[in-house]
């Protein structure tokens, strides 16, 4: 897997690194109360309308998670959530920030939560006139505010 070999030679190298964020699946939005799914047990603690952008990672990323989500929101106008969980967690685990979380780094990935809201999550039925891209711009424009204030600072 490229992301894991990749987060290994990171880690081996004297790069220094804040963290990984992993772009998932940010174009689908849904203002319909009971439009947002999850799994057990998130189900109880998460918004049931489908209209924020999760920031999601395991349990080891919590620090990093939580300092992404206060940026994100000091930087954009946009709902949003934030969440850690261990990785036997349906969904925790599904993208590549798992990679860079095996070798110790602080990962997380961000995500509209693919098919605990979007019903056409890897399906033929899955084109490009079912994205909001006004609202997956305003997520990229937050995040990439974020990331170059962290540059800016050398810092969270």
């Amino acid at each position: 897997m490229g992301s894991l070999a990749y987060a290994k030679a990171l880690a081996a190298g004297q790069e220094r690194t804040l963290g990984m964020i992993s772009l998932e699946t940010i174009g689908f939005y849904s203002d319909a109360k009971g439009s947002q799914h999850y799994p057990f047990p998130l189900s109880a603690l998460y918004p049931g309308t489908g209209n924020f952008i999760a920031f999601v990672g395991m349990t080891s990323s919590r620090p990093f998670i939580r300092a992404t989500v206060a940026a994100f929101r000091r930087e954009a106008a946009f709902p949003s959530i934030g969440g850690s969980a261990p990785g036997f967690v349906q969904g925790i685990d599904w993208s590549d920030h798992w990679a860079f979380a095996q070798v110790g780094m602080p990962a997380l990935m961000i995500t509209d939560t693919a098919p605990f809201r979007y019903r056409y999550y890897h399906s033929e039925a899955d084109t490009p006139d079912r994205l909001d891209y006004d609202r997956m711009a305003r997520v990229v424009d937050g995040v990439e505010r974020v990331v170059r204030a962290w540059a800016r600072k050398g810092a969270l």
